[in-house]
């Protein structure tokens, strides 16, 4: 299927329209309003040869009220593709119709607004960072760890140029040292890139999200689904907020997720124990999340129940020293049945006896 032109030998006139009409604002007409722009338009074009006609004409050449035809350019003016010239204060509807060039119209409102956005962002990006400014923002610690940290992320020192474009990205998009290091850390791990245009374009585009800090980037990154944020989540929980995870720290992390199944909420119940050591480490909170894992923990509940929980077994007792018995035990039933001058007359008489 398509759609061709064929010539005539006569020419019977033509009404150029333009594409813009076509494209944009006849989709967004009823068909009344349409043919009463374009019969208008086609006596415009026309010139002094329809000097007279008037909105009635059009009403009757069209066969709709006059309603019809006033309600069209009370439509095609709210969209500023026409204005009125009113000519007679008595009749409200005699009135003529300009139409303005559309070209002109897409001009005004797109490319000169283009070209005034351009500028101000040019006038508003046009700060650079001098020499002596990355000298001096090298003596601020934060400034001067987060370099340090980039390194160990790209595997290599950073360039001047490139110390300076990072602090350039303060005055254009109102970010701090961790949110640069998190791009980076997210560059290298998620596209393993560490090119610093590459970081900006990320950067820009979290400015354009409204990104300027880590909680919200947490936010983002969680709600798109990303392992990432759930790294520097637990990171920041066990008080890492500089250091990002390596390889082997991320895989030891996606295992108490993939295969423990457990929630971010257990995981970070299990940070929480970081405090009672004096270096916290991943392989600590591991030991952790395992021995809970191997208990059958599955939800907050079950770690007051099996492990918070721990019953005092009572304390064996001592064992009795067990009674020796000598010659010199007397046993207490011999004489316990006897009083003390019955026991006394007792041996007098067995000596007599013995005698």
């Amino acid at each position: 299927m398509g759609f061709i032109k064929t010539t005539t030998s006569i020419d019977l006139g033509d009404t150029p329209i333009e594409n813009i009409f076509i494209d944009v604002y006849m989709p967004i007409a009823n068909g009344t309003f349409v043919k009463v722009y374009l019969l208008g338009y086609k006596y415009a074009c026309d010139g002094n040869i329809h000097k007279n006609v008037s909105n009635i004409t059009l009403a009757k050449n069209l066969n709709i009220p006059l309603s019809d035809v006033l309600s069209a350019w009370d439509f095609w003016e709210s969209k500023k593709i026409i204005r009125k010239i009113v000519s007679s204060e008595e009749n409200e509807w005699d009135y003529t119709v300009d139409f303005l060039n559309l070209k002109q119209l897409y001009i005004d409102n797109n490319y000169k607004s283009l070209q005034a956005l351009n500028q101000e962002e040019t006038e508003s990006t046009s700060y650079s960072c001098s020499t002596k400014e990355l000298l001096d923002a090298n003596k601020i610690p934060e400034i001067k760890q987060m370099f340090i940290e980039i390194n160990k992320i790209i595997s290599r020192s950073l360039t001047p140029n490139e110390k300076m474009q990072i602090l350039e990205w303060f005055h254009n998009y109102n970010i701090d040292p961790p949110l640069v290091i998190k791009a980076y850390s997210y560059c290298r791990h998620k596209k393993n890139i560490k090119n610093v245009n590459y970081v900006a374009g990320v950067i820009r585009n979290w400015y354009d999200l409204d990104i300027t800090t880590i909680e919200q980037l947490q936010e983002y990154l969680e709600k798109q689904g990303e392992r990432y944020g759930l790294y520097d989540r637990i990171f920041k929980a066990m008080g890492f907020m500089y250091r990002e995870p390596a390889e082997a720290e991320m895989k030891i992390m996606d295992k108490w997720v993939d295969t423990y199944q457990f929630s971010i909420e257990i995981i970070l119940k299990a940070c929480e124990n970081c405090s009672k050591t004096s270096n916290p480490n991943l392989n600590y909170i591991d030991g952790i999340l395992t021995d809970w894992h191997t208990k059958g923990v599955k939800k907050l509940e079950d770690i007051n129940q099996t492990v918070q929980k721990k019953k005092v077994s009572p304390a064996p007792s001592s064992p009795k020293a067990p009674k020796i018995k000598t010659k010199f035990h007397l046993s207490e039933s011999r004489i316990s049945k006897y009083e003390a001058n019955e026991l006394e007359e007792l041996l007098l008489n067995r000596q007599k006896n013995k005698l």
